[in-house]
């Protein structure tokens, strides 16, 4: 079946630029050089109908980035992003609207990403209103029913952002990506901001929307426990690149890469008894200057020579499974 969303080679780089006094540094001998953030390198990946795919990393690994390519607020600088089997770069007029539409954003901070100035009303009715999802006679009665749906009370529609608590601006936020019909939520750390227990409420909501519309998830989160919870699939990124992927059960049951060993490891249990507690060793490298190879040798473990000069492939492990290191190949 062909998959909802399908990345083939997504990279992203962000390139500054010299500004004219460096340019004029450069010519006089100055060693000043065009700087560039390598955010997103070569993601192959794909996600299912129906499905709910975790993207776990680090802080500054590329999640983000991914997330945001995914729903069209970035454009890759390399590769391709298929919706349905359909490139979305090349998609125009309707089919690109639809499309559009079709994969909505959740993003991490529900206060930032409301507009202060715009009652609920309006920051959830207005878009399927202009997109002729709903005429303007029905809008005040979808509205309400979207609300309901995220479980917040219709006669607060009127209200704006800041007269809301965070998990309620949390529900504003999905209502407004519900209201266009979407297939495909990309939900970046969308409870990170919350208290546990408001955590626990809005995944629930997650999951009960899931089933109710029929919808697709990409998760993003640093929080393993998290993903655990909502994933059926899990894909670990680390420094733009994916370096494991397969089902949840099988990830959390048997990591297969240092890397992915590494987060499970420090991540809290619990359990009776002393518990030995190490972090993975030195700091994830700038993205401006990745290390050769793997991305990981410098805080592996078990790196040998060849980690150092020669990146690994993302290959497969077992059914349903793929993982980036070498060592799978001296096992073998």
């Amino acid at each position: 079946m062909t998959p909802i969303i399908d990345m083939s080679g997504v990279t992203k780089r962000f390139v500054r630029e010299l500004d004219a006094a460096e340019k004029i540094a450069r010519r006089l001998g100055a060693k000043v050089e065009e700087r560039t953030v390598h955010a997103v390198e070569d993601v192959n990946l794909k996600v299912a109908r129906g499905e709910v795919l975790g993207l776990v990393g680090e802080s500054g690994c590329g999640k983000s980035t991914l997330g945001r390519m995914v729903a069209g607020l970035m454009t890759p600088s390399a590769g391709a992003i298929r919706f349905r089997g359909k490139d979305v770069a090349g998609l125009k007029g309707k089919d690109a609207r639809e499309a559009a539409l079709k994969v909505q954003m959740i993003f991490q901070d529900p206060m930032s990403s409301l507009n202060p100035r715009l009652r609920v009303e309006t920051i959830v009715g207005e878009a399927p209103q202009v997109h002729g999802i709903v005429p303007r006679s029905e809008r005040d009665a979808y509205v309400a029913d979207m609300l309901t749906y995220v479980g917040l009370d219709p006669a607060m529609r009127r209200r704006y952002p800041h007269q809301f608590s965070g998990g309620q601006r949390q529900r504003i936020g999905i209502a407004r990506a519900l209201a266009v019909r979407p297939d495909f939520l990309v939900c970046d750390e969308s409870v990170a901001a919350l208290d546990v227990s408001i955590q626990a409420q809005v995944l629930n909501l997650f999951m009960r929307l899931r089933e109710a519309f029929d919808l697709t998830y990409m998760f993003i989160s640093h929080d393993l426990g998290v993903v655990e919870h909502i994933s059926n699939r899990i894909a670990i990124m680390y420094l733009g690149r994916i370096v494991e992927e397969g089902p949840t059960e099988a990830i959390f049951g048997g990591a297969n890469h240092p890397y992915t060993q590494a987060l499970l490891a420090e991540r809290p249990v619990i359990a009776p008894g002393k518990r030995k507690f190490s972090t993975i060793k030195g700091e994830i490298p700038s993205p401006l200057s990745p290390p050769p190879g793997c991305h990981f040798h410098p805080r592996c473990p078990h790196a040998f020579a060849r980690c150092k000069v020669e990146r690994p492939a993302l290959k497969e492990i077992a059914p349903g499974r793929k993982s980036a290191c070498h060592l799978n190949d001296k096992a073998a």
